[in-house]
């Protein structure tokens, strides 16, 4: 793919595509002013048109034209340094392997393009063939097209152009961007080109080298050659013979085992086992776990037995109050608990990985990764967080041309796109300094402000002067990307315009073209060490007054066409653009379980534990939130997988289309096998013979990953030659119904290993791109319903993995010691609240939708526990109207002198001793067998108390408002930056009517506190024994809600002392007054005297 080609922006319904030239230009590999071939150390020499002559314009590597000559005659006929394929020169002899030309030997002519009449459509196709190269390894038709671009350095313009003057630069600075000539049937390698004659796998060389180096030629090659061919030539023969590779035959003959027990043969077995296994819970750990569960349960019946059988008639409506919201949290327990029965450990193997998939002097056979990049607002998540999380991407170990970064701008910022570009530029210098020292981790903004020794097993010698000089880059970078953001503070009246003039087609951010900007490909994007970079692709869906857009759903599913269209990698990656890379194996982590050749066709995705940075210390609103990335999420594991959380996950690419996992055909039964071979094929063709009803929206199943799916001629010639039951499914018109109107998208589908097909140009795949990502593109198809990501909540990741899961498929958790992605998460109390509200919110969507799973799915795939676990996914916010009333009752019991609970003999008060006895012996038990700590449970146990009296109730009000009264919320996207000083965000004080509910349950049991001991104090020893009870439920509460009572008061050593002064005096003032009014204490009264009959 060939980078800086010009930002593509266009629409499809309107018929519109134009190309923006002049923002960016390609920095030229190597400066081609040293005219020396780097094979015979003669001149290079030059054309006939007086310009350098350039054997290679893949890499512009420095070669005489005798050398080349003799390299086309002679020798490998592709270049020394890049592997790309020599074609033919103007002047140069036809040598064998050249197609047909024409007879005129005039590049300038053959290629002579007339622009007059033509529509801006053709002149944009024209300008993009020779500038863009896509697939990976396809051939590609290509015409020839060269364009100098100026160089300029991208800035945030307000409609000036400063362009540099092309004569006042020297040709040796120029950029060469000069496509392959070819031309009819002529066809052009978009990857460096590696001729079959060739040994060895595509890599540099370093002419200055003797080739013998490189392993080419040398005795060794040759010995480790034959010995290798005598060692299969007797392989043959043993098993020719009868015998068996690793010992004797039938006949007790043996052989000997030297032929096989060479030095390769231990890395060889060691390839064909697992790349991954599971490790069960040690039994001592986790069996006690299972007895107090069910012990728990036993317990929670004779409790509920007690309780309903023995109700308080003084406070009946106090005791059934209580009655209902106990019975509700026992069941909360019970959809929380389950999932959690078989909790497993994941053990990965990568030096398998790279036995199996990356041998020594062949190509890297991994599979390619598509990696989205997804933001919105750049004033709200900094354009700096987003290059770094872009530039760890780019760095991340895996091979490159395996590698692809789609960034989606659903705000179609322009400073998101300047600093990308500026990203792309940088990259070039990180991207070598990460990979020739191994650090980690790879986010320039983490690494440089870790507080640890950075020279720590660093043993070259050029560290400390290649650090030093790299933070001084990444410093300047730095202040270039905060100089942008200042920059577009203010937007100019007239909006943003391009260096070249040309306004920013996304300055109506509501309204816009669909916009693709590729920064870095394989064609174009070199490091300064003249390596290649991944691609890295802009993208900005087209928007329109008028369409739904479906937020971060519908910008993910831009995302997943537009990467079909362009790479089509099998497996990809959506982070956040707050989630960074930390630890840079992490695509390998994922693909031991993708590639895996047992488990790997069963898995829909890999999901990753969300781990963040910036998190005071305390985590004092669980932020962490380790309980559910390290209890619930291993115990799904151990079921069907866990569920999606939105972030950190790796998908395969045929499961989000909504495919079924492979099913393994079962073996016929041994009376089919007795029948004639004629007479069991009459049957299996009368059998299909029979027309079978098919279900449109029940997506495909295959049963042979080996074999392709289907492919673009079959859907082009629609029904011929099939059978009734696959000839809806492949028909033209049923795929784009499905998948939309676009042929080269349909047919991406249907390349389960991916890659683009053959029968693709650049220019089509760019139209088509532009096309997927149309506003209108969905209309009428199953997008957002059956495919990709699911519409219809705002948390449309559990949706998402729910319909997966329902298909049968499987997902995967993956812990690797080093976490893989780190992001930010929101310390301040108002921020984490709105958080937990989005998320709470989503889930009541989902339950009041057709896909709740308590009624979706039944007949499907999907496993009971795994519906439990879904189920408590969308079920819990509701929980919190239970709670805010659990809450409310301790300090009514004070105010009012009456108690839940009635008085209980020593016999029912142990049922009350051992509830609690199991719970606290649930909590230590799943913290042994988790390695959870005892504080981040307790601080999971208090927000899980914060969260629910707060934004889970306000989520469930609002979520009846939006299904049922249409009256829909919209959610506020997190901050990403926090303050200046250390963990300053976490004491700001930013109000919210999400305080309201948990500051009025703190004041009414402080205040119902207060009132009991008052009134203990004046009413004697005997009114201390009931208090106990009630005192128990409201500290229960009160210690629950404090965190949240330190973040309204914010710093400890901000507190002003008149405050705790006045409030010391309030409380007493308020006590004295409690005791002397009493207003809920019965007034004792006389003796009746007329009774009793005194006459006092």
């Amino acid at each position: 793919m060939e980078a800086n080609a010009g930002l593509i922006a266009g629409s499809h319904k309107r018929n519109e595509l134009v190309v923006i030239h002049g923002h960016d230009t390609e920095k030229p590999l190597r400066q081609l002013s040293s005219q020396v071939c780097q094979i015979c150390g003669d001149d290079v020499g030059f054309t006939p048109d007086g310009e350098i002559f350039v054997a290679c314009h893949e890499c512009g590597f420095p070669v005489c034209r005798p050398c080349y000559e003799y390299e086309r005659k002679d020798g490998n006929k592709a270049c020394p340094q890049c592997k790309t394929k020599y074609r033919r020169h103007k002047g140069s002899p036809r040598v064998e392997g050249d197609e047909d030309e024409e007879d005129v030997d005039d590049l300038d002519n053959e290629f002579n393009i007339t622009l007059d009449n033509r529509e801006k459509q053709q002149i944009a196709e024209a300008m993009l063939h020779g500038h863009m190269s896509y697939g990976r390894g396809d051939n590609h038709h290509m015409p020839h097209m060269v364009q100098t671009a100026d160089p300029q350095v991208p800035l945030l313009t307000n409609g000036q152009s400063v362009p540099a003057d092309p004569q006042a630069i020297p040709p040796e600075h120029h950029a060469l961007v000069i496509p392959p000539v070819m031309g009819g049937s002529k066809r052009v390698y978009p990857i460096p080109y590696s001729d079959p004659s060739t040994p060895g796998h595509t890599r540099s060389m370093d002419p200055t080298k003797d080739i013998s180096s490189y392993g080419y030629g040398t005795v060794a090659w040759k010995e480790r050659v034959e010995s290798w061919k005598l060692k299969q030539e007797k392989m043959q023969m043993m098993m020719m013979e009868g015998g068996q590779p690793n010992g004797g035959n039938k006949g007790g003959e043996t052989y000997d085992n030297s032929v096989i027990n060479d030095p390769d043969g231990p890395m060889m077995d060691e390839a064909r086992q697992p790349l991954s296994r599971k490790v069960s819970i040690p039994s001592s750990k986790i069996n006690p776990y299972r007895m107090v569960i069910i012990l728990r349960l036993v317990v929670l019946g004779f409790f509920f037995r007690y309780r309903i059988l023995n109700p308080v008639k003084d406070a009946y409506p106090l005791w059934l109050t209580s009655i209902v919201c106990e019975i509700w949290f026992a069941l909360s327990w019970i959809l929380d608990q389950f999932p959690k029965w078989f909790p497993i450990n994941r053990e990965t193997y990568l030096d398998r990985l790279s036995l199996r998939y990356e041998r020594e002097g062949e190509p890297s056979q991994l599979a390619a990764v598509d990696i989205f990049v997804s933001t919105v607002d750049p004033m709200k998540e900094p354009p700096l967080v987003t290059a770094n999380t872009v530039l760890s991407i780019l760095a991340v170990d895996y091979p490159v041309e395996s590698v692809s970064c789609y960034v989606s701008d659903d705000g179609a910022a322009m400073l998101t796109f300047e600093a990308l570009s500026e990203t792309s530029e940088f990259a070039r210098k990180w991207v070598p300094f990460c990979k020739k020292f191994s650090i980690e981790p790879r986010a320039p903004e983490v690494y440089f402000s870790q507080k640890i020794d950075y020279l720590k097993d660093k043993v070259q010698p050029s560290f400390v002067k290649d650090r030093r000089a790299m933070k001084r880059e990444y410093e300047e970078f730095k202040v270039r990307i905060n100089g942008l953001v200042a920059k577009a503070q203010k937007v100019p009246e007239e909006g943003w315009t391009m260096q070249d003039g040309t306004p920013w087609p996304g300055n109506n951010t509501r309204d816009h073209p669909g916009m693709i900007q590729v920064f870095l490909g394989h064609s174009g994007g070199h490091d300064t060490e003249g390596n290649e970079l991944p691609r890295l692709v802009y993208v900005s869906r087209e928007k329109r007054p008028g369409f739904a857009h479906h937020k971060k759903a519908g910008a993910m599913n831009a995302l997943v066409r537009v990467s079909a269209v362009l790479t089509n990698a099998p497996f990809f990656l959506n982070l956040d653009c707050d989630h960074y890379i930390n630890n840079s194996k992490a695509l390998r982590e994922s693909m031991c379980f993708m590639m895996d050749p047992t488990v790997g066709k069963k898995v829909c995705y890999v999901q990753f534990p969300q781990r963040f940075d910036g998190i005071d210390l305390h985590d004092r609103y669980a932020n962490h939130n380790t309980v559910f990335f390290d209890i619930n999420m291993k115990g799904l594991d151990g079921v069907q997988g866990p569920v999606y959380v939105g972030t950190g996950c790796v998908f395969r690419r045929q499961a989000l289309y909504g495919y079924e996992p492979q099913i393994k055909q079962k073996k016929q039964s041994m009376t089919c096998d007795c029948w004639p071979t004629w007479f069991s094929g009459s049957r299996s063709k009368s059998k299909l013979s029979k027309p079978k009803k098919i279900d449109k929206k029940k997506p495909p199943k295959r049963t042979d990953s080996t074999i392709p799916i289907f492919n673009m001629e079959d859907i082009e010639e629609g029904l011929e030659g099939y059978e009734d039951d696959k000839a809806l499914l492949m028909s033209k018109q049923n795929f784009e119904k499905r998948f939309g109107q676009s042929p080269v998208f349909v047919a991406s589908t249907l390349l389960e290993d991916g890659g683009v097909p053959q029968s693709s140009s650049p220019a089509m795949l760019l139209k088509e791109a532009i096309h997927v990502i149309s506003c209108g593109y969905e209309d009428k198809t199953d997008w957002g319903k059956e495919i990709g990501w699911i519409y219809g909540s705002v948390t449309e990741d559990i949706l998402t993995g729910f319909k997966m899961h329902a298909r049968g498929w499987r997902s995967i958790y993956c812990m690797p010691s080093r976490p893989s992605f780190k992001g930010s998460a929101p310390i301040n109390l108002s921020d984490r609240l709105n958080q937990v509200l989005r998320w709470a919110l989503g889930s009541v969507e989902i339950f009041l939708s057709r896909h709740c799973p308590l009624w979706y799915g039944y007949g499907s795939r999907l496993k009971f526990l795994e519906r439990f676990a879904y189920v408590n996914t969308i079920v819990y916010p509701f929980t919190s109207i239970p709670l805010v009333v659990y809450c409310t009752l301790p300090a009514i019991c004070l105010l009012t002198g009456k108690f839940m609970i009635p008085t209980i003999s020593n016999f029912a008060s142990l049922w009350f001793l051992s509830l609690f006895l199991s719970i606290f012996a649930t909590g230590i038990l799943e913290m042994r067998w988790s390695g959870v700590g005892i504080e981040e449970w307790w601080r999971n146990e208090q927000f899980w108390v914060i969260g629910g009296v707060s934004a889970h109730l306000f989520a469930v009000f609002q979520g009846l408002l939006k299904v049922l009264a249409g009256i829909a919320t919209d959610f506020t996207v997190t901050a990403k930056a926090s303050d200046d000083s250390e963990f300053g965000e976490l004491y700001a004080f930013k109000w919210t009517a999400l305080l309201i509910p948990p500051t009025t349950l703190l004041i009414i049991n402080l205040v119902g506190v207060v009132a009991g001991i008052s009134d203990a104090i004046s009413s004697g020893y005997q009114s201390w024994g009931p208090l106990f009870g009630k005192l128990f439920f409201a500290f229960w509460v009160i210690v629950h809600l404090y965190p949240f009572l330190k973040g309204l008061m914010g710093r400890q050593n901000r507190t002003p002392t008149i405050v705790v002064v006045w409030s010391i005096l309030l409380a007493s003032i308020f006590s004295l007054l409690w005791v002397r009014i009493n207003p809920f204490t019965v007034k004792a009264k006389g003796p009746n005297l007329t009774q009793c009959g005194i006459n006092c």
